[in-house]
């Protein structure tokens, strides 16, 4: 079993998936951070493509990344983590990680039939706190 902190140090490329571009959402204090912290991360936002946050152009969707994605951390309800776990294997991402209340046991499964890592019901900014800082 791959630990956390064995993951965040090993991967540092990061699609986040349900940016936003409200300073007082999660997804923007943990994107501020991971960025702070040495991690590439990659907003995604469908509804926001082409816009700015933090820096970075918004991505649509995982396919339109041109980078190797190493890790999809997802600020999306449970039930959309099934697409979103099937595009994380059409990209090759290492790791499918959602966040803190999301978790999708079917995700799980499309995952990791194709040898990658789950995480779920975990904070990115928590584990990099308690773990690496």
């Amino acid at each position: 079993m791959v630990t956390t902190k064995e993951i965040l140090s090993k991967y540092k490329k990061i699609a986040l998936v349900g940016a936003s571009r409200d300073e007082k959402k999660a997804s923007t204090i943990v994107m501020k951070y991971l960025q702070k912290n040495g991690y590439k991360v990659f907003p995604v936002n469908p509804s926001m493509t082409g816009q700015k946050i933090l820096g970075e152009t918004v991505f649509g969707k995982l396919s339109e990344i041109d980078d190797q994605i190493e890790i999809v951390d997802v600020f999306r309800p449970s039930k959309e983590a099934v697409e979103i776990a099937k595009e994380a294997v059409k990209v090759g991402a290492k790791v499918l990680w959602l966040q803190l209340n999301i978790k999708n046991l079917e995700a799980k499964k499309i995952v990791e039939a194709n040898k990658i890592i789950y995480i779920h019901d975990k904070c990115t900014k928590i584990e990099f706190e308690e773990y690496l800082n």
